[in-house]
């Protein structure tokens, strides 16, 4: 008929064979919803967050939690001023979503203690006006309280933008960025898209290149062998350019040594290698951390799990209240921690990649008198 698409079905249904492979390759990494549900009319969670959130939560430690996770969602919707939800202003909600249940904190006790909790980075931007101004503007006296004492970095003692952001901002120097990068990689790796994307993800880009520095390009990886590794025997072909690629062979995967070393057999275009791996799973210990003192405000803890990204205090500084002690990020959401007190720092127990609980220790702080 004159309807007709002139679509071949058989070709189309290529299509459907390779989506249905791609479902299958990142299967491992889906959230476990199996179906819609109801209460989205009450917490208001965007459906493309709903999955990140129960797997970010998951992750979080906060397992069987989720139905907390959701009511916790409306409260910190409420908190936030019943914004509009849209990447980024949803993860904003998200976060103090998981911040409320890690830390078992009610609305009412969000707003009065406000001036001392670590809220995560997200939160302090978004009050600070990093987004811009909500339509209905903020809620106060949380937004007064969550920056009292704060200033955004880089300005002349600025506490939040009263209007457009990048209006207030000095312009972006990305000449004088590109020479630092290309000091710091090199000139031959860098394009004026890595400026970019260190531009708008500073900490991403860097661990990013880290990686690669470390690893190569794994671009050259197709997804399978780079999410799930190769298998013993099997025959991996990666193509570097046009007319130069490599063959690789898996042989054989040796026991763990006591040192925690694995030993690799493979072949790189029929000739014979092998090469020694660090098992970074062997003779890991489990060990038991101080937790903060409950009641003891120079006792200061981690408000959720994470990881230590940077201390920002050393043992005998000086501190004011406020002040940023540790620097943590989880699941894509970063928390400083800051000091609850004026006061000497007694002692710094954590370091950079040390994984932490909530309520660990980090801290200690004798108060001033």
């Amino acid at each position: 008929t004159d309807l007709d698409t002139g679509l071949d079905l058989h070709e189309v249904s290529k299509l459907n064979e390779y989506w249905e492979e791609c479902r299958g390759l990142y299967a491992p990494f889906e959230s476990g919803q199996k179906s819609g549900s109801a209460d989205v009319y009450i917490h208001e969670m965007p459906g493309g967050q709903y999955t990140n959130l129960l797997y970010q939560s998951t992750q979080l430690g906060l397992t069987g939690q989720w139905s907390q996770v959701k009511t916790a969602y409306a409260a910190a919707n409420r908190l936030l001023g019943d914004i509009i939800k849209v990447t980024p202003s949803s993860k904003v909600t998200g976060d103090l979503a998981q911040f409320l249940v890690a830390n078992n904190l009610t609305e009412h006790e969000v707003i009065e203690k406000a001036e001392e909790l670590s809220f995560p980075n997200s939160v302090i931007e978004y009050f600070q006006g990093y987004l811009g101004i909500p339509p209905f503007g903020f809620p106060e006296p949380l937004r007064s309280r969550v920056l009292k004492g704060r200033t955004i970095e880089g300005s002349d003692g600025l506490s939040c933008f009263d209007g457009r952001p990048g209006a207030q901002l000095a312009p972006f120097d990305f000449e004088g960025t590109k020479n630092t990068l290309k000091d710091k990689w090199g000139e031959d790796k860098l394009t004026d898209y890595d400026v970019m994307s260190h531009a708008m993800y500073p900490a991403v880009f860097d661990e990013f290149m880290e990686r690669q520095e470390e690893y190569g390009k794994l671009s050259y990886l197709d997804t399978r062998t780079f999410l799930t590794g190769m298998k013993v025997g099997e025959e991996l072909a990666v193509y570097l350019e046009k007319g130069k690629h490599l063959i690789l062979k898996l042989i054989s995967v040796g026991e763990t040594t006591a040192d925690g070393i694995v030993n690799i057999q493979f072949e790189l275009n029929g000739q014979p290698r092998s090469v020694h791996v660090k098992d970074k799973r062997a003779g890991v210990k489990e060990t038991a951390r101080l937790k903060a003192l409950k009641g003891v405000t120079g006792s200061i803890g981690a408000a959720m799990p994470g990881v230590v990204l940077e201390t920002k205090v050393k043992k005998g500084d000086t501190v004011k209240k406020g002040d940023p002690l540790v620097l943590m990020s989880a699941m894509k959401m970063e928390t400083v921690i800051t000091s609850p007190c004026d006061g000497v720092v007694k002692q710094v127990v954590v370091t950079a990649g040390d994984q932490l609980e909530g309520g660990d220790l980090c801290v200690e702080i004798d108060e001033a008198l």
